[in-house]
């Protein structure tokens, strides 16, 4: 169920967007209704967490950097909005538990393997931390792929690809880093099917 200040939330991100871009979301229909989700997309523009959330019938739970919960503003607001925070560069354990708590609660996790946004727009190589939360739940995971510049009035085009089948490697004990690349194996793939 989501909070009355996220789903106020989603209307003025969605305005926002519908309003300075073309935007164009494919399928919603991916996305499990109930059980645990772990949204996993290619990071090009700080506007990419909004998209990505904003047109879901479900709360997306973002992990975002801990500098933003420092800001005056933020650290009120993030919290409610759902996001919780982790330190980049390290390996933070106490955001791992946090975003596994979620999943295995059966909530909807957003993050952006990569860490940070692409300079090239080329899609970069995943963190382990996504592969960790992979293997150790059994939370549906779903890759997203954004495509486009986000210049004033183009067309931006998000997609939500079938959910990934990690049974084989959640059996075979895979690595996080193998899981990571799986994932950003999948998101590559609807990159390269949905390019313009």
């Amino acid at each position: 169920m989501n909070s009355r200040l996220y789903s106020a939330g989603q209307f003025v991100c969605r305005t926002f967007l519908r309003l300075f871009f073309r935007v164009h979301i494919h399928g919603r229909e991916n996305i499990p209704e109930k059980e645990g989700a772990l949204l996993c997309s290619n990071h090009i523009n700080n506007l990419d967490p909004p998209l990505v959330g904003a047109f879901l019938k479900r709360q997306t739970r973002y992990m975002a950097k801990a500098e933003l919960f420092e800001a005056p503003i933020l650290k009120s607001l993030l919290p409610k909005l759902g996001a919780f925070p982790i330190k980049r560069g390290t390996s933070d354990r106490q955001a791992m538990r946090s975003g596994l708590k979620l999943l295995r609660e059966g909530e909807m996790v957003g993050v952006f393997p990569e860490g940070t946004r692409s300079r090239d727009g080329k899609l970069g190589k995943g963190l382990a931390g996504v592969g960790f939360f992979a293997l150790r739940s059994e939370a549906a995971v779903v890759p997203c792929a954004i495509i486009g510049s986000y210049r004033p009035f183009s067309r931006v085009d998000l997609i939500y690809g079938p959910p990934l089948d990690m049974q084989k490697l959640r059996e075979e004990k895979a690595s996080p880093e193998e899981a990571a690349e799986a994932i950003m194996a999948g998101i590559q793939e609807l990159l390269d099917k949905n390019k313009k």
